[in-house]
């Protein structure tokens, strides 16, 4: 390995001049590894192994049942069922709709794993209900949004397991010994529960701060016999999550397993149970699987190919070295990396940008001390926001949509939101026992 200026030059700027064309990620990975590897005099063959390097992990097969069980779930009636499980708990706060809103996402998240697939299913749903019941339309979709962002934290979160795979192509040099990265993905589980809670109750606190001073309605109560019905109602959706968690950590079955029978078990309920998912529309369930399964793996493979390609230039070691020049204060850093994630965030999508990012920041944040799962959650958080934020911000773009508000008009009403969200996220980042300590609990 050497650091090679012309070689950098090339990987790193035909990827974002590929970008500022608007190509494609996984063509924007692809092309610039290639045309680096025929500089280096390196026989393209290398090229093809590590992409197919890159799918040789059975962790990864938990991808395609986490993302079908998520579309499953999402058109089977779920999220109404838990909209109406949450709006017992909540619903006669002031401003219940935003706590239902807030509440239903941190369920549902534990479901699909995905800030779109929330937005997508709650929003739909609860956007309209909020501006009916006198809410103003850019609060109602700046609560969906953010709120959606506990997905990527509360498990299973495809993204956790892209993450741990990433990790595992890492090596970090601590006291002048090398070792590779091996992160176990049911402690990665476990580090987002409660962050994502903790968030949910940070937005908890800002919506009911701006629901007394907008003197937004309350509710009406529910009986205890209705209440009772409509927590039957969403118990078997929310336990999909309580299965999967639980299988992983008992041991009884890895993720992987856990992901199958997800998918097995959310079939099963939105078929014999809710009775709102048929053969007709499985074929769209798994057409959107498939497409969403084709994007990942691409961006997988041409991803393993550039960070190998990365590792080979020596530009993790270099970043390190340029980012430990500045200071060496490990607070300082930490910043710093949030800064450098929250920017990415704003100009490429999630998927890729854990797959791009974790080879050289990972290092980085590890030879300060950083435990590798916690940065895990830092990241997830700091991407979760990414999807709220223009020009790339997926989740913003779905949410604006629905709530038909232009995006321009969401910049004012988000403000005291991203401040609530980057709040979390420093604590999250300086109080490591946030992540770590259910794991500990656990013996993880």
């Amino acid at each position: 390995m050497h650091a090679d200026p012309l070689g950098i030059t090339l990987l790193v700027g035909t990827f974002f001049l590929l970008l500022s064309l608007r190509t494609p990620v996984a063509f924007a990975l692809g092309i610039p590894t290639v045309l680096t590897a025929w500089y280096l005099g390196l026989p393209l063959m290398i090229v093809a192994q590590q992409m197919a390097k890159g799918l040789n992990s059975f962790s990864l097969m938990a991808i395609p049942f986490f993302i079908l069980a998520g579309q499953l779930m999402g058109v089977g009636g779920i999220s109404q069922r838990i909209i109406d499980m949450s709006n017992v708990f909540v619903g006669r706060i002031r401003g219940g709709l935003a706590m239902v809103n807030i509440l239903a996402s941190m369920f549902f998240g534990g479901i699909s794993g995905s800030s779109v697939a929330d937005t997508s299913s709650i929003g739909s749903i609860l956007i309209p209900i909020m501006r009916k019941a006198g809410y103003d339309n850019d609060f109602s979709v700046a609560v969906t949004i953010t709120s959606s962002v506990q997905g990527v934290l509360i498990p299973p979160s495809h993204n956790v397991i892209i993450y741990a795979l990433a990790a595992g192509w890492v090596s970090v040099t601590i006291n002048g010994v090398t070792r590779q990265l091996s992160l176990s993905i049911a402690k990665l589980f476990l580090a987002g529960v409660i962050p994502g809670i903790f968030l949910g109750i940070t937005l908890m606190m800002i919506s009911y701060y701006m629901s007394v001073k907008r003197n937004y309605p309350k509710e009406p109560p529910v009986s205890f016999r209705e209440g009772l019905q409509k927590i039957a109602d969403g118990f078997f959706g929310v336990m999909t999550a309580v299965i999967i968690i639980g299988g992983v950590l008992t041991g009884v079955f890895t993720a992987t397993e856990s992901a199958a029978i997800a998918v097995a078990y959310a079939f099963l309920v939105t078929w014999l149970i809710y009775h709102e998912i048929n053969w007709k529309n499985i074929k769209s369930v798994l057409y959107e699987s498939l497409k969403t399964l084709a994007i990942v793996a691409a961006l997988i493979t041409t991803s393993s190919a550039y960070g190998y390609m990365m590792t080979r230039l020596d530009i993790p070691r270099l970043v390190t070295e340029s980012l430990i020049s500045l200071t060496d204060n490990r607070y300082v850093i930490f910043f710093i990396v949030n800064m450098i994630l929250l920017f990415l965030g704003m100009i490429m999508d999630m998927s890729p940008l854990i797959l791009i990012t974790t080879p050289i920041l990972l290092p980085v944040v590890a030879n300060f001390g950083m435990d590798p799962h916690h940065f895990g959650i830092v990241m997830m958080l700091n991407l979760g926001i990414g999807l709220l934020t223009p020009p790339v911000g997926s989740t913003l773009f779905v949410g604006c949509a629905i709530g038909r508000i232009k995006i321009e008009d969401m910049v004012k009403p988000m403000i005291p939101f991203y401040v609530t969200m980057i709040i979390t996220l420093m604590l999250i980042t300086y109080i490591p026992q946030i992540s770590l300590w259910l794991p500990s609990l656990l013996g993880r």
